[in-house]
């Protein structure tokens, strides 16, 4: 754990801007490649009770001619993430990249809120954007009709969160047609039911989660 801590430390670079110009601008000539709108499940107060909720993010990547290591960049021109959440985001990049035998030395990776006005908390949305990334660098993407909720441990597997119950109902009614969350069971969740017509998969590994999530293996 502390040494993963420490890796982590030296290669990630936090760099909040204001705006996609803005990021341009740090890297110079630097043009973003691929860019993919993904949704994240999470759970919101509404009328004094808990929700789930649905919001979505853009997530573009490139592959710099440098390597000076892993840039992230969190631009706040519409809504923005919460410290925790950046950082969340953060960690699972370089947990999904390192389990993925990719190295992450040349990557520029944008996360931004696409609702106007909106603050994101919380860490369930870290295994979504984690797999985004690692599917756009090896030229793939996240199928139309797929989500996960859940974060990425640092021995890289997909680790529990709460709120399941709730985001599944949210998913539902966005007509997702398989959502994809951690085999490892919050008990604050107590039991609950698959929703009609929709494909809930447990999964553990990020494998696992990445073929639910494209259609494709994550190793060929």
């Amino acid at each position: 754990m502390k040494s993963a801590l420490a890796a982590f430390m030296i290669f990630v670079i936090l760099l909040p801007v204001t705006c996609e110009a803005d990021a341009l601008d740090m890297f110079g000539t630097l043009q973003w490649q691929k860019e993919q709108q993904i949704p994240i499940l999470g759970v919101t107060w509404e009328a004094g009770k808990e929700i789930g909720t649905i919001a979505h993010l853009i997530v573009t990547f490139a592959q710099r001619e440098d390597s000076s290591g892993l840039a992230v960049l969190f631009p706040i021109a519409r809504g923005r993430l919460s410290p925790m959440a950046e950082t969340s985001i953060q960690q699972a990049i370089y947990r999904a990249a390192r389990v993925a035998e990719l190295s992450t030395d040349s990557w520029s990776v944008m996360v931004s809120v696409w609702e106007p006005g909106l603050t994101i908390h919380g860490s369930s949305l870290s295994a979504m954007v984690s797999m985004t990334v690692i599917a756009l660098a090896k030229g793939h993407s996240i199928l139309p009709d797929r989500v996960i909720t859940g974060t990425i441990s640092p021995d890289g597997y997909i680790h529990m969160v709460g709120g399941i119950p709730l985001k599944l109902e949210a998913a539902q009614h966005a007509h997702y047609k398989r959502v994809l969350v951690p085999e490892e069971v919050s008990i604050t969740d107590g039991d609950w039911h698959t929703p009609f017509l929709m494909q809930v998969s447990p999964v553990a590994s990020l494998q696992q989660a990445y073929l639910g999530l494209t259609g494709l293996p994550l190793f060929p």
